[in-house]
């Protein structure tokens, strides 16, 4: 990369937007840039919640079909994550080097990724969802519902990662905020229309399941509007212009080569969560649906660890930019700290009122009693999320995707699988022992960032 001192940056926006994240407090830079993402994050969450504890009123079928094609929903994201991990690690480089032109141009080219990105997984939903939900529950009504919610979410993705890739590539130029306002515009037309759109109100039709999932197209289809907005307009210190656009395949490649293997880690650890429904689905929709709770509740428990992750990551990716390494180190640490005191906090108060909060999505006692062991077995994961997550966000704003890559694969295959398919299997496991294992693989990940991220060997990775 061309040393800082020899760029010279072109104008950007006064004031918080346009702020130097790689001089002055790194405690108050990695509050001040992270604590809106986690507000992003939280509304990211609050949206899909809210719609589950409206699906929960329709049924355990609705939620068991939302849960598994939620679950191929996310495996698609997960995708389209890893290659935001890309243009996150390029542009939080040259934004620290102080070559916000090439910045800019790592974004006009996120754009033609994501747009090909769609379309391929407007295509999977179009012809392949009913097959795909077929092979985690062979019931008729969960297929169809399932299929239905899938179908539109995927011919609508669009919206989604024009809106994910957007967030990425403000938040890495250093710009939290911007994101953060988006959401709350376009998180709260979620809340307010989608039991309209579900229940048949007012003048809408009754859509069921797939009023929840039109609800979401329509809502990220407004912040996409926002987005452009802010990134053709003057209020972000990145301004995409297609004008004299051409492709750039070198950018394109560094762009994949770094995002790759979070898109490889961001899909097997969604495909991981799809063959655990397979295991757990021979023990009944309950348990489908006791797991689907679960998992929803798991969204908000890993809001600090994401958001502060995230803020870690830019903040690494800036100060490395910037040949400041240990302020990149620094940074990752206090975050760690940061989010681990949150969870302690969270975890508390999630084990003294287990039932209540189990009782916001469905109050059926056989569900409730489920879904409450299982939380209580996440808990122990739970502490473990912020040490995992941090690290790993840190290791890919740094461009060090490959050795996050083989940790994912690594816990997934050689542990959460084999774990839950035996012990689901054994007397006196069952259903629980999915659940161990599940919190076992949490716990050998954070345990494997922490340790590669100690060696330091990210701080020369070169992007």
């Amino acid at each position: 990369m061309t040393p800082r001192p020899g760029k010279v940056n072109i104008q950007t926006p006064e004031g918080r937007i346009g702020r130097d994240w790689t001089r002055g407090s790194i405690l108050s830079n990695v509050i001040q840039l992270s604590w809106p993402m986690a507000v992003t994050q939280t509304l990211m969450m609050i949206g899909p919640t809210i719609d589950m504890i409206w699906v929960g009123k329709l049924g355990t079928a609705e939620i068991a079909a939302v849960g598994i094609s939620g679950t191929v929903v996310q495996l698609g994201m997960g995708a389209m994550m890893g290659l935001t991990t890309g243009v996150r690690a390029l542009i939080a480089r040259f934004i620290g080097a102080q070559d916000t032109e090439t910045a800019n141009r790592v974004a006009q080219q996120a754009m033609t990724i994501t747009a090909i990105y769609a379309i391929l997984t407007a295509i999977i939903g179009a012809f392949f969802s009913e097959r795909i939900i077929s092979l985690v529950h062979p019931d008729p009504d969960v297929i169809r519902i399932g299929a239905s919610y899938l179908r539109i979410n995927f011919i609508g993705s669009a919206a989604v990662s024009f809106r994910m890739m957007m967030d990425a590539v403000m938040q890495a130029s250093g710009d939290s905020i911007n994101p953060m306002w988006m959401a709350v515009v376009y998180r709260t037309l979620h809340i307010l229309i989608s039991p309209f759109l579900i229940f048949g109100l007012w003048i809408f039709p009754e859509m069921g399941v797939s009023g929840a999932a039109t609800t979401a197209v329509i809502s990220q289809s407004v912040g996409v509007i926002l987005g452009i907005r802010i990134l053709f307009g003057q209020k972000s210190r990145i301004r995409i212009s297609f004008k004299g656009f051409r492709f750039d395949t070198n950018l394109i490649w560094r762009i994949v080569r770094i995002g790759f293997p979070s898109l490889i880690s961001g899909i097997q650890r969604n495909l991981n969560q799809f063959f655990l429904q397979i295991f757990i689905a021979p023990f009944g929709t309950i348990a489908l649906a006791s797991h689907t709770i679960n998992q929803r509740i798991e969204m908000f428990m890993s809001m600090p660890s994401m958001s502060f992750g995230m803020g870690a990551g830019v903040l690494v990716g800036q100060n490395l930019g910037a040949r400041q390494p240990q302020r990149a180190e620094k940074s990752a640490w206090l975050a760690v700290l940061l989010v681990e005191g949150l969870l302690v906090v969270m975890s508390l108060v999630l084990l003294i009122w287990t039932a209540p909060v189990i009782r916001i999505f469905n109050g059926e006692a056989s569900l409730v009693n489920m879904a409450g062991d299982f939380l209580r077995i996440a808990l122990i994961g739970y502490l473990f999320l912020g040490i995992g997550s941090v690290f790993m966000s840190s290791l890919q704003g740094a461009g060090d995707t490959i050795p996050t890559m083989i940790i994912s694969i690594g816990t997934v295959w050689l542990i959460t699988i084999p774990l839950a398919y035996y012990f689901h299997l054994q007397d006196g496991w069952g259903i629980y022992g999915i659940r161990w294992a599940m919190t076992a693989s949490t716990v050998a990940s954070a345990l494997a960032n922490f340790i590669y991220f100690r060696t330091g060997k990210w701080k020369t990775r070169s992007v």
